[in-house]
């Protein structure tokens, strides 16, 4: 008689994989080890299909899977194919917010831990970065300030410009992160400016406040002073966690600004 805990285990074991999801893992392993670029097309369907041993319906919905991964865009019709498309942070970000939203998660809760983030980037920047992700940084100044006097685009770009400094860092966990969370801070960014754009002279100066911020931080980084460029944008940060979160924004969740 068999046992209820031999069928127990029977019921745990985990469902074995069938073809598609098979030839779909052995070409993820292959674009993630860089065996296939990005861009580059796989090899044609026939070529595909004779080296696995398998179908075209076979292969296609292994195609299908590497394309809802973002992994892969399809051409459809004769002759078929794949073409890599490496995907960037956004690619997560849906459902990253999805998380965050289900989980309750405030807009505090995610400005304080840019707050951890940012500083500390910025310290890797100065000391540890090499001279052209300095020029870099100067250079997203020099875009926040062409844009203004024309504030929409000009927060566009303060929220591309925080984004390139932890890129910028080199540490790619950390700018996936923030990759993901771009989509939230440029909305709570659209959301401020749009209680200012009525009030043009205020706006202008809370513009001019952060691009003197802007060109300080380039201005340690360039020195390369990371203490000090880690002490003023945690400083800097603090003061604009006031100005983001005011009006009952520290209690917001992030549910407020995606749903």
């Amino acid at each position: 008689m068999t046992s209820a805990k031999g069928a127990a285990a029977r019921n745990n074991q985990v469902r074995p994989k069938k073809m598609p999801e098979v030839i779909a893992d052995r070409i993820r392993r292959m674009i993630a080890r860089g065996q296939i670029g990005d861009g580059e097309w796989l090899p044609t369907e026939p070529e595909l299909m004779e080296h696995f041993g398998v179908s075209r319906p076979t292969l296609r919905e292994a195609f299908r899977l590497l394309e809802a991964d973002s992994l892969v865009s399809i051409r459809r019709g004769p002759p078929g194919g794949a073409r890599v498309t490496i995907p960037g942070p956004e690619a997560a970000a849906a459902q990253f917010g999805l998380l965050l939203t289900l989980s309750k998660t405030t807009l505090q809760d995610v400005y304080e831990a840019r707050m951890v983030i940012e500083p500390a980037c910025a310290r890797r920047v100065a000391e540890r970065g090499p001279a052209a992700n300095r020029r870099a940084l100067a250079a997203e100044v020099e875009h926040v300030r062409e844009a203004l006097q024309t504030p929409i685009e000009f927060g566009r770009r303060t929220v591309q410009f925080h984004r390139r400094l932890v890129e910028l860092s080199g540490n790619h966990t950390l700018a996936t992160v923030i990759g993901m969370l771009t989509e939230l801070v440029e909305r709570q960014t659209e959301q401020r400016y749009d209680e200012k754009l009525g009030r043009p002279e205020e706006l202008d100066a809370d513009n001019q406040r952060g691009l003197r911020a802007y060109e300080r931080l380039s201005e340690l980084v360039t020195a390369r002073d990371g203490e000090a460029a880690e002490a003023f944008w945690l400083k800097h940060m603090r003061a604009a966690r006031s100005y983001l979160l005011r009006n009952g924004g520290d209690s917001a969740q992030v549910v407020d600004l995606l749903y």
